[in-house]
């Protein structure tokens, strides 16, 4: 009788008994990606949510063997070094407190690449911020002709949500991820998916041209240009696309007085910030990495502690006036921002992150290319911005890293690319 009602074996894998919990995580994951260019508020919510519907499906033996590589367990230990960071700080206990919320995020890497190397939806995911970017790109230009049109009150024309600096990031990253399907399409002599790629990169780039953009991501276009033709193109194909490029830069910088002025406003603020605080952006950059270098100079090499910078900037700013009098929690400079807090530690181990992510898309295919234009945009921006703490930016590296890098590892073990 007990063999008889014996069922078989059981499955020692959660995840593959759980295939409803895992699809509704890959319908979060995508409402995650697509509500992000929209909102702060929903993307949180659906984190949660995310949360719940994945646990159950975790086999924790194999989770925690996962946790043995550095791309895994890193972001852990980024964060115990925040928590611990708290005890020597000298700093206010709710800027303490604070300071932990944009380390804290990074945690969700490793439960992201887990569930996305089993998962069979992570294009899925990314497609949808790919349409959401590309209807908020539609979107910027009716709100650039009708202001009225704005969700929110915001900053700049041409930006219907939060600001102009998440709206680039987002469609700089959006154009160099269709670059190679592009490229593959043209050389499998698809004239219309090539067409239609490369239609919504020129509807992503003009709208930086004309409408909107952050001048971090003109810097980081230039970067990535320079890796895809690194990565993907032959020594003459490279040729032609920097000749293309300069080109296009030319007709760009003839046809747009917004772009010229944005340019042409850095050595402006430069030499005028000190008396115009209001168009200051490159002398408060200049003012706020000077002072935190001497911040980090104080103290090398376990920084000054968690949620200290504004601290140090209150005591750079005794007896001071004008950009040298502002107090601020923000270097506008990643390795700084970690510099000031943990000190050589700190920056040891932000870059050995950095540097495991990377090698998580040594690979070829449009995953590991993906994840590596998330991973170096993040680290290029990280020069004239805290982009890995910012809220925005944050979020998009943790997803990128997590979904690209989850679809990379299932490739690397012989699952479907």
């Amino acid at each position: 009788m007990q063999p008889a009602a014996w069922a078989g074996p059981v499955d020692a894998r959660p995840w593959r008994s759980s295939a409803t919990l895992i699809q509704a995580a890959d319908v979060l994951a995508a409402l995650i990606a697509a509500s992000l260019p929209w909102s702060t508020t929903a993307p949180s919510i659906f984190v949660g949510l995310w949360l719940l519907a994945v646990t159950p499906t975790i086999d924790w033996r194999d989770y925690a063997r996962s946790l043995t590589r550095p791309a895994f367990a890193l972001p852990f230990v980024l964060l115990l070094l925040a928590l611990v960071g708290t005890l020597w700080s000298d700093g206010a206990w709710a800027d303490r407190l604070h300071a932990i919320k944009p380390v804290a995020k990074l945690v969700l890497i490793p439960p992201l690449l887990y569930h996305f190397s089993r998962s069979e939806r992570g294009f899925q995911v990314c497609l949808a911020f790919l349409v959401s970017c590309a209807l908020l790109a539609v979107y910027s230009w009716i709100v650039l002709l009708d202001p009225t049109w704005k969700l929110t009150a915001t900053a700049s024309a041409g930006v219907p949500v939060k600001n102009y600096i998440d709206q680039s990031q987002e469609f700089t990253l959006c154009a160099f991820a269709l670059a190679l399907p592009a490229l593959t399409f043209w050389r499998g002599g698809s004239v219309i998916a090539t067409a239609a790629c490369l239609s919504l990169i020129l509807l992503f780039v003009t709208n930086m041209v004309f409408v909107a953009s952050a001048r971090t991501a003109l810097l980081c276009i230039a970067v990535l240009l320079a890796l895809f033709a690194w990565q993907h193109l032959s020594r003459r194909a490279a040729l032609l696309l920097l000749a293309g490029a300069l080109a296009a830069s030319a007709l760009a910088w003839t046809a747009s007085p917004y772009l010229r002025q944005r340019i042409t406003d850095i050595a402006v603020e430069y030499q005028h910030g000190r008396e115009d605080i209001s168009r200051a952006s490159t002398a408060q950059r200049l003012t706020y990495w000077r002072k935190s270098f001497s911040a980090f100079a104080e103290a090398p090499l376990l920084g000054h502690g968690t949620g200290s910078i504004k601290r140090q900037f209150e005591r750079a700013a005794r007896g001071e006036s004008g950009l040298d009098a502002e107090i601020v929690s923000n270097p506008h400079n990643q390795t700084l921002n970690v510099a000031v807090q943990w000190g050589l530690l700190g920056i040891v181990l932000l870059y050995a992150m950095w540097i495991a992510h990377l090698r998580l898309f040594a690979g070829e295919g449009l995953a590991a290319w993906i994840g590596l234009v998330v991973v170096a945009q993040n680290i290029v921006s990280s020069v004239l911005n805290s982009h890995l703490f910012d809220f925005h930016e944050g979020w998009i590296y943790v997803l990128g890293v997590g979904i690209a890098g989850g679809m990379a590892l299932k490739t690397k073990a012989g699952g479907q690319p």
